[in-house]
């Protein structure tokens, strides 16, 4: 499977939402929504949310979080692929947020970064 790396870092393809949304599975989109609604201690987190083509997608169906992401926001506002390739990467408090919350996200931003280094 090709991967499909967010702003953040998320691998977009191998994320439960997504692959839910593109298999137009709703039973599994509200499965999901029941993971992340326990995972997250979010109440109000519902198939409509968990819906999303990939927040690289301008004109696809965006998760619930996506719009108002201020890493994506970030990332799209300096037209970057992904925060990997951001000069200001080693000392973004915003991402460094993040890291903390998804740590495997910082292998796989480093993992990129490295690759444009050489």
């Amino acid at each position: 499977m090709e991967r499909m790396i967010a702003v953040c870092g998320i691998d977009c393809a191998a994320c439960e939402a997504y692959l839910a949304t593109q298999a137009d599975d709703e039973s599994a989109k509200e499965r999901v929504a029941a993971k992340w609604r326990k995972d997250y201690n979010a109440p109000n987190i519902d198939a409509a949310y968990v819906t999303c083509d990939g927040c690289l997608a301008f004109d696809g169906r965006l998760g619930g979080h996506c719009p108002e992401c201020e890493i994506r926001a970030c990332g799209v506002g300096r037209g970057l692929p992904n925060c990997a390739h951001c000069p200001d990467y080693n000392t973004c408090d915003k991402l460094a947020g993040f890291i903390s919350f998804v740590p495997h996200v910082k292998a796989t931003l480093d993992e990129i970064r490295e690759l444009l280094d050489d």
